[in-house]
């Protein structure tokens, strides 16, 4: 176990956090103005190179490179060529290594805003209102990341430099595959832990669920509707597929009760059906319909086999209704297709992370699970590294009117401060003499 902390370092820690905190808004701000929606982020990335470097980090940026990452087990079915947009890396090596190394990772793509004219404020203005901060990516995850770089900032500000290597990692793409992640992995990153500050409401999360996206396509028949028994409607042969996809979510929630945390959730497999696109006119009986989605599995199930059921599913469908037997639903994975991770209590790591918390909150760290792929499954099931996510309180995640709290966001960056500086090791920092 690393040592602990002296009680004036913890103190000038905190301070530094503290002090700087205004910077920190406005930075997150900033990002927050910068949309980065899948595929568009290189500007967001070009903000966090600059201040990367300005903290004296060497940065790197590097492309994600679908092909040479299609058969890494951490590759997940890309849909775009993630051209024009990057991954950064910020690392800081000490001369000499005494404690353990660190990668703080935080993704900068964000979803979609639905319809702006919803929100209480645009989506990308980064209003701040009392204790909240809204806007697209806010919680998910732009807090975090700049909890990351700033919680790194004070330790120097407070006169400390690490003693083991970290790399600063801002990825693209978790929202879709984590393919961003993976290439990071592909590249060769790797340290004793991995620190992810997703909005987990200050609790660290122990275990996720598995993922697989898809998608479906349905033909029908198209006909005029002065003669529709002539017809097949693309769009009622999709609703079809839903209904039978709920039976399949109803029998993988049924497994709960083997999972333990997972029966305590009411629907940990979570169909659902994102997109749905069908038809060509409104006087046409629809040709064809499209429609994408996810399912989750528990940790410990392979993806081959969730898949080969779900594929299995869709057969058994068809046979059974000669409906979709004519619609030929035709399936392609899509994106995520990821095993879940556990995260066994008593990690050297995750007790460093609870005595920063209680350092911080005087209150004990809660364990909790995210029923959702997590970047952090990537290093715990492809690199056996022991991968924390944690991080502030948010609201409406993927909704209208994304916010993040900011005295929350506080609160986290001071305990990625005082995790980093204990797990890393610190020392001061030392200047040059006359």
């Amino acid at each position: 176990m690393p040592t602990p902390l002296p009680e004036d370092a913890i103190a000038a820690i905190t301070h530094a956090v503290d002090t700087s905190f205004e910077k920190q808004v406005a930075f997150l701000q900033e990002i927050v103005r910068a949309p980065s929606l899948r595929g568009a982020e290189a500007g967001v990335q070009g903000i966090v190179a600059q201040a990367l470097k300005a903290r004296g980090f060497e940065v790197e940026t590097y492309p994600v490179d679908a092909e040479a990452l299609k058969d890494h087990p951490a590759y997940s079915p890309a849909t775009i060529d993630y051209a024009g947009t990057f991954n950064v890396s910020g690392r800081k090596q000490p001369t000499g290594t005494s404690g353990r190394s660190l990668i703080l990772n935080a993704h900068v793509d964000v979803v979609p805003t639905a319809n702006p004219d919803h929100w209480t404020h645009p989506p990308f203005a980064a209003v701040r209102e009392g204790d909240w901060l809204y806007g697209r990516g806010a919680g998910d995850m732009k807090a975090g990341l700049a909890a990351n770089l700033f919680a790194v900032e004070a330790i120097e500000a407070a006169g400390f430099q690490l003693r083991a290597p970290l790399e600063f990692q801002s990825v693209i793409d978790e929202e879709v595959t984590g393919n961003g992640t993976a290439a990071a992995i592909l590249r060769g990153a790797s340290a004793d832990a991995v620190l992810i500050p997703e909005p987990t409401d200050e609790d660290v999360i122990f275990a996720n669920s598995g993922v697989i996206k898809f998608r479906i396509t349905v033909q029908g028949v198209s006909a005029h509707p002065r003669e529709p028994a002539s017809g097949l409607s693309a769009i009622e042969a999709a609703f079809l597929v839903i209904d039978g996809l709920k039976a399949l979510e109803t029998r993988w929630n049924g497994e709960k009760h083997r999972h333990p945390g997972f029966d305590l959730l009411g629907n940990p497999a979570s169909l659902n059906i994102g997109t749905i696109h069908g038809g060509e006119w409104p006087a046409s009986i629809p040709f064809e319909c499209k429609l994408e989605g996810r399912i989750g599995f528990y940790p410990g199930d392979k993806v081959a086999d969730r898949i080969a059921d779900f594929e299995k599913a869709l057969e058994s469908l068809c046979r059974e209704d000669p409906r979709l037997a004519k619609a030929a639903p035709k399936l392609e994975w899509i994106g995520t297709c990821q095993a879940g991770y556990r995260l066994e209590e008593g990690s050297a790591a995750e007790e460093v992370l609870s005595a920063a918390h209680e350092q911080v909150t005087g209150s004990a760290l809660r364990r909790s699970i995210m029923a959702c792929y997590l970047d952090a499954a990537l290093y715990m099931n492809h690199c056996d590294t022991p991968a924390l996510t944690y991080g502030p309180l948010t609201r409406n995640i993927h909704g209208i009117d994304e916010c993040v709290n900011l005295p929350s966001l506080k609160r986290v960056t001071r305990t990625i401060a005082l995790f980093t500086a204990r797990w890393c090791g610190i020392s001061p920092i030392e200047r040059p003499s006359g």
